[in-house]
Parts: structure tokens; C-alpha cells; sequence
């Protein structure tokens, strides 16, 4: 059955009856000139990319400073091209750094455009640079999407060399996942090239652009799922090889020799692993080029991603240790010790010491008189010691007298701590949007069988980097009333999670971020299966948070999920 993409709705096909693949030499300015978008590098030969039968109309005609629904503050234009401009803007409301493709609402690709970015937004998958907004206003239609300065575009990876094995499994491994993800979702993203891919610090990769850059260009496919999937294979060749397996250069990249024809990366560069070799062959089949092995062609992101999942692991290449410098011995000696005398060399006389000051006669009866005084008085402190030892057992005969009286000056044992009573627990909001409201009581029920749990979160630990789960989550107890906090006792949903525990000043009002918890209870760190602590000294608050930032690794393996089972305030 033919497949069609949702960029390819109602969009003129300006792309030919060729591979994407293949005419991926046409569009090198695609990847240089969508670089802005995210690193900020500006397009080179931006203005050289093929034009469709629209390309007369022209491009809104904006400039910096130009605000866009009284909130997107247009900074720098880093593409225009072919009717539409991309910018770096600036979101005022949220005061951080977006990105901003722009095109007159009349445009011919205005509403697959439209389309296709609301359909990414709804995709929600953090491996994707996610759509902010999606609007069409003032005969203007503009895409907001993210901004990702800290992000490494793949073009520069590439340009530094070939990846090892490890870095290259990695990248062919997230890439098909998160494209299988979006195809089982129906979006392509058919403009998969190294422009399109970023490295975030953290290792994680994310792909920009799904379905609305191929909308911007009116690039459809009738196999869209196999145009990914080579488009996939042709970043796993170059990070191989660092060599484009096509005949003409892109993306910085030297092509292959022509009428040499497709050849595996192990035969194009040495040391390349065999087995991502083999891959990348599976996934550039095609015009009757097959694996070195004869394996079945993978034509789908989830074929892929499959048969990457069933090579053995690839581990990271050990660290190098640099050696320390040999010891070198000085050459300096004092004094003339061990050596033969050299020949006609002047003899210096030996410098007489003068004797220490208590060497003399003086001195010596000064020592024996310290001494005895010392011994006289360890023997006085021994008799008084033993005869202190003496009185106390005596004392301690009478059970009268050793009982603790207040009165007489000794100081009663403290009480031990004791649970407080928890008036009402809610789950931690600082967004203003919750993940399992409903299930914060659990945490404080008294029974160990329930509790509050996170949803799943795939990708990244830290909720699954989503903007309004930049604090993170957790429990907040009301105590009722200002208590003296003494220590606590939470046990957690699963062990491995990043948590620290707050409390709020004394007088706090319906604490809701970070900032309203001030005094810390404990650092933050990585718990185990519980949370125990006492304080050297009581702390006074009403409102005590047990915070969490990141969570472990579920059942699965490639999710992550926590929770909280139960709180223990102690007073």
C-alpha cells in the first residue's frame, strides 16, 4: 500500500521523480542554511537552493525588533529562501531564545505548512525539536519552535572527522527510534539530513524540523518511511566514512568516486566496525545495490531500529591515561659525604657547632628538675582521680540517691522524635500543571501498597526535559500548624531517584515554587529505597517538600519513572 506523509498534503511536488537520497547533492544549502535555526551558524549558500514553480512569491518583508502577536521579538534573520524566512527570535513572555519560520498567508505551501507543524507539536517526543506555536494572523503564518544553543549540529561533528564505533552506534540507534516513533504517529520528516540532526551536551541527539521542513520546500514522497530510512543509512555512512555515499559533495562532505557505485564504509575507510557497516548498507539499498552479506533491506525506521537493537552492544572506548613524567633526580648534594677528595682543592675547616642550651651542667639539673616536677604532679592527679572513682561506686549503692533528679541540677534524657501529624499532602506544581494530583494523598496514607507515581517519561530522566518540568516534581505536606521539624522518614516508589527534602519559612502561605522552600533539610542527591534523616537542630515550618529532579530507569530500560510511597515528618 503507497504511503503518503502529512507534509506532503496538498503540496506541490518541487522535489522530481528522484530519490530524496539522490538528490540530497541538489540541497546543500539545506543544511547550512537551517544550521541558524538552532547553533546559530548562518547559511553560506543559502540562496543557492532550488526554487519551486512558487518561487515568485516573495518574502515577508520583516526586520529586527518586529514583534510578532506582542510576544516574539524577531532578532536576526538566518534563512530566506524561496518565499519564507526563518529568524531567531526572542519569546518576551517566557524570556528565552526560539526560533521563528515565516511566510505570507497567501503563500502556496501556507496551509500544508500550518499543518504539518501542528501535527509535529502534537507529537509531545522530546527527541524532536518540539513546535511551540503554529498561528496564522496579519496575512502572516508563522512556526515557533525551540531554540537549542548548548546543541551541537551534525554538520560540525562530521566535519571533525569520522565517529568511533560507540558514538556511531549511538547515533544510528536514537535516530531510528525517534523516526519510528514519528512514523507510527503518520509525520515524516523526508529533509533528514546532517543539518537536521543535533547532539545535545548530554549525548542525546534530537532532530528538527519533523514534517515542517519538507512542507516548507514542498518535498513529497509516495514512500516516505523509505526515504527516512535511507536518509538514516546515508548519516550512519558519513559518520562511518566522513565521506557522502553519493557521487557529488554535500554537507561538507566529499562524495564518493564516480562510477565506482556504492561501496560498503569498511571498504572506503579502515577500522570501521563491520557491523555498522553492514547497517548502513541495509538501509542504502537500492538501484540493486545490497549488504555485503545479503541481509533483507531495511525499508521502514522500525526495521532499522530493529536490526541495530540486535547487533551485540557497542561499549565506549576505554579512557586514556597519560603517563606521568619519569622521575628525574636532582643533581644537587649537600656537603662533600662518600665523595674522593678532589686534587689541589681548597679544604674547608669544619664550622664548630656550639652545644644545645640545656647541654651544660646548668642545663641538665634544670631537666631533672622539670622532670621530678611533672612526675609529682601525675602522681597527686592519679590520687585524686582514684579517689573520685571511689566516692562514685559508693554513691551508686543507694538507689535513693541515684535516681535522676531534675532538682539537683542533672539534665533529663530528651524524648525521642515522634511522627507529626500531616494535615494534607499535594503534589509539587511549579508550572501550574500537575502529572498525578489525584495520587498525592497516597503518599501519606499510612499504607506502603500505595502511592504517588510519575508517568513515564522517555528519552531523558529529568521528566523527560520537558520545558514545565524544568524543577522538577514532588510531595508537599502541610503540617497544619508551624511544628518543630526534628527529621523525617520518606520511603520512595523505586531507589535511584534525585531528590533533596525543603521546608518553607515560618511564615509561609501556600509555598508553590522552589524559592518558597528556602531552608534545606537534606542535600541533594541520589536516593536509595528510603530517606532518613535528623537534624542537629529543629527547624520551625508548616510546609515541608520532599523535591524530586530526576528519575531512574523503569522495568523497561528505555523509560524512566519514579514515585513516592511514604512521609514521615518527625518532631
Amino acid at each position: 500500500m503507497a504511503e503518503r506523509s502529512t507534509a506532503a498534503v496538498d503540496v506541490a511536488d518541487n522535489s522530481g521523480d528522484e530519490p530524496l537520497a539522490a538528490k540530497a547533492d541538489e540541497a546543500t544549502s539545506d543544511g547550512t542554511a537551517e544550521t541558524q535555526d538552532v547553533t546559530g551558524t548562518t547559511s553560506k549558500d543559502a540562496e543557492s537552493e532550488p526554487s519551486g514553480s512558487d518561487s515568485a512569491t516573495s518574502t515577508p518583508d520583516l526586520h529586527s525588533g518586529h514583534r510578532l502577536a506582542g510576544r516574539y521579538r524577531l532578532e536576526e534573520c538566518v534563512t530566506r529562501l524561496d518565499g519564507f524566512s526563518s529568524w531567531r527570535a526572542v519569546d518576551e513572555k517566557l524570556r528565552r531564545a526560539v526560533g521563528v519560520h515565516l511566510l505570507p498567508a497567501d503563500h502556496p505551501r501556507a496551509r500544508s505548512v500550518l499543518a504539518a507543524a501542528r501535527s509535529s507539536a502534537l507529537l509531545g517526543d522530546p527527541r524532536f525539536v518540539q513546535v511551540l506555536d503554529a498561528v496564522e494572523e496579519n496575512d502572516l503564518v508563522y512556526v515557533v519552535h525551540e531554540w537549542l544553543p548548548d546543541a551541537t549540529e551534525l554538520t560540525a561533528l562530521l566535519g571533525a572527522g569520522p565517529m568511533d564505533a560507540h558514538d556511531a552506534y549511538q547515533l544510528v540507534s536514537q535516530i531510528s527510534q525517534a523516526m519510528a516513533a514519528a512514523h507510527r504517529e503518520g509525520l515524516a520528516h523526508l529533509r533528514l539530513t546532517p543539518g537536521a540532526v543535533l547532539r545535545s551536551s548530554s549525548g542525546q541527539y534530537r532532530i528538527r524540523g519533523l514534517a515542517v521542513n519538507a512542507a516548507l520546500r514542498g518535498i513529497t514522497s509516495d514512500g516516505p518511511q523509505r526515504a527516512d530510512t535511507e536518509a538514516i543509512g546515508a548519516l550512519l555512512y558519513a559518520a562511518l566514512t566522513q565521506r557522502w555515499p553519493y557521487e557529488s559533495d554535500a554537507y561538507g562532505l566529499t562524495g564518493l568516486p564516480k562510477g565506482v557505485g556504492l561501496i560498503a564504509p569498511d571498504q572506503v575507510r579502515a577500522g570501521v566496525h563491520r557491523g555498522l557497516s553492514e547497517i548502513a548498507m541495509r538501509a542504502l539499498a537500492n538501484d540493486g545495490a545490497t549488504a555485503s552479506r545479503q541481509e533483507q533491506p531495511c525499508t521502514t525506521p522500525d526495521e532499522l531500529a530493529k536490526a541495530v537493537a540486535a547487533m551485540p552492544r557497542i561499549r565506549p572506548p576505554e579512557p586514556t591515561f597519560t603517563a606521568p613524567p619519569e622521575y628525574q633526580r636532582t643533581t644537587y648534594q649537600q656537603g662533600t659525604y662518600g665523595r674522593p677528595a678532589v686534587p689541589g682543592a681548597v679544604v674547608t675547616p669544619p664550622v664548630v657547632v656550639p652545644p644545645a642550651p640545656l647541654q651544660s651542667r646548668t642545663g641538665k639539673a634544670l631537666k631533672w628538675a622539670v622532670s621530678a616536677l611533672l612526675i609529682a604532679a601525675l602522681g597527686l592527679g592519679s590520687w585524686q582521680l582514684a579517689e573520685t572513682l571511689l566516692d562514685h561506686d559508693k554513691g551508686s549503692d543507694d538507689p535513693v540517691t541515684n535516681q535522676t533528679n531534675p532538682e539537683n541540677g542533672d539534665k533529663p534524657k530528651p524524648r525521642p522524635a515522634a511522627p507529626l501529624k500531616i494535615v494534607d499532602a499535594t503534589e509539587f506544581t511549579p508550572s501550574g500543571s500537575g502529572i498525578s494530583e489525584n495520587e498525592a494523598p497516597n503518599a501519606t496514607d499510612g499504607e506502603p501498597g500505595t502511592s504517588w507515581i510519575t508517568p513515564r517519561y522517555v528519552g531523558f530522566p529529568n521528566f523527560g526535559n520537558y520545558p514545565n518540568r524544568k524543577d522538577g516534581s514532588g510531595i508537599v505536606v502541610d503540617l497544619g500548624s508551624v511544628q518543630d521539624v526534628s527529621g523525617l522518614d520518606v520511603t520512595m516508589y523505586r531507589s535511584g531517584q534525585k531528590a533533596e527534602v525543603l521546608a518553607a519559612d515560618e511564615n509561609a502561605s501556600a509555598p508553590s515554587s522552589l524559592s518558597d522552600f528556602p531552608q534545606r533539610l537534606t542535600q541533594l542527591g541520589t536516593a536509595g529505597s528510603s530517606l532518613k534523616e535528623t537534624l542537629a537542630k529543629p527547624v520551625r515550618t508548616r510546609y515541608v517538600l520532599i523535591h524530586i529532579t530526576e528519575l531512574p530507569q523503569d522495568d523497561t530500560g528505555s523509560g524512566y519513572r519514579g514515585g513516592i510511597s511514604e512521609i514521615s515528618v518527625l518532631g
